[in-house]
């Protein structure tokens, strides 16, 4: 028996847009049956399209009907318009598409890191970030780069006033420590951080910087028992690459 040919890529992008236009065509919306029959869709097909496209805001559904939504609003929107959430969002999303590994956007917020922006790892062992959870600068990759980010007056306060928890046996807390991965980041413009926040979980992170300004960090968090040494350059270059995305916005 002849294998089933692979699914035409094309195709897929072809009956996504015509979705989307036979919606917005249709002042009052939609309901599924009707897309099916008018496009021509199985309706298994159509089901896990729509539900994607609401997922991503492009449709919105109000009872059985689905109606254009607000991510199309979007994507008229002038990109003076866009906040630093929409610009990151898509970055983030291609980085975990490409590794199926847990990657987020990390802002500072006073002395510690919140994921501003996270996708979650479909695997059974993986790491899980919700959105606004916080965490100490010096135990997280993200949290390193946003140090390395400070000035001079603003590290020294920094190493003077703020308490720095060993949170596992090779969280790194000490000002020498610490200084030397801002310097080597400084000097790579990356960095890696080794079960320093939870045990079994490496992370590497790289600074985005717009405009002059480094506004936060793209992160990808690896079980360590996944982290050899492939996948930490495969991973090293994809953080690079999307944190040079933005800054060449």
């Amino acid at each position: 028996m002849n294998a089933a040919p692979p699914s035409n890529p094309v195709k897929s992008a072809m009956r996504t847009l015509d979705v989307i236009e036979y919606v917005v065509a249709n002042r009052q919306g939609a309901v599924a049956q009707e897309i099916a029959g008018a496009l021509a869709i199985p309706v298994s097909s159509l089901s896990y399209l729509l539900a994607t496209l609401v997922e991503r805001g492009y449709l919105a559904r109000s009872g059985r009907r689905y109606l254009p939504g607000p991510g199309l609003e979007r994507l008229r929107a002038p990109q003076s318009a866009l906040t630093l959430e929409d610009r990151v969002t898509p970055l983030v999303r291609a980085l975990r598409a490409e590794l199926n590994e847990t990657s987020s956007f990390m802002v500072r917020q006073g002395w510690q890191v919140e994921a501003l922006v996270t996708e979650a790892s479909d695997q059974a062992l993986r790491y899980a970030v919700d959105p606004g959870t916080r965490r100490p600068l010096h135990a997280l990759a993200a949290g390193k780069v946003l140090l390395s980010a400070m000035a001079e007056d603003e590290l020294a306060t920094y190493f003077a006033d703020v308490p720095r928890e060993r949170l596992t046996l090779t969280t790194r807390v000490d000002e020498s420590d610490l200084r030397a991965d801002i310097e080597r980041i400084r000097a790579e413009g990356v960095t890696v951080a080794r079960e320093e926040a939870t045990p079994g979980i490496c992370g590497i992170a790289a600074p985005v910087v717009i405009d002059g300004v480094t506004v936060g960090a793209i992160s990808v968090a690896v079980p360590a028992v996944r982290f050899d040494a492939a996948l930490e350059m495969r991973t090293r270059a994809l953080v690079m690459r999307a944190a040079a995305a933005l800054q060449g916005e």
